[in-house]
């Protein structure tokens, strides 16, 4: 078994940066994609960003293209969220996830093990 645990959110004015961290636990991660969704309370879950494997190529979600980078540290078994340039309705709480279905796609029930959310606010 193995489990994903973010971290990294926080309350920041637009404009501003935020690096959101994903671990996971157990080797289970390591040669599969990874996403990163988010989602307000009442609201489905919207895709951010995915990273395959063995970083030769990842999809972003237009509304954060050019403004968010997915990368992953393999060592450290993590996948990371540079958010720069963050709007107001940025604000969200943000999963990472195991794609364990068809690579870089952005459909979350292609996702499994879901970590527990980090909350990302900015202010305007």
């Amino acid at each position: 078994q193995g489990r994903l645990v973010e971290s990294g959110g926080g309350l920041v004015q637009a404009g501003g940066s935020l690096r959101l961290s994903c671990a996971g636990s157990g080797r289970i991660f390591s040669t599969y994609a990874m996403g990163w969704f988010r989602q307000a309370p009442g609201k489905e879950r919207e895709f951010v960003a995915t990273i395959i494997w063995d970083d030769s190529n990842s999809v972003y979600a237009y509304y954060v293209k050019g403004r968010f980078t997915i990368s992953r540290d393999k060592a450290k078994n993590t996948v990371y969220l540079q958010m720069n340039s963050l709007k107001p309705e940025d604000t969200d709480n943000y999963y990472c996830a195991r794609n364990y279905g068809t690579p870089l796609t952005r459909r979350p029930e292609q996702y499994d093990y879901w970590g527990q959310g980090t909350q990302v606010t900015v202010s305007s």
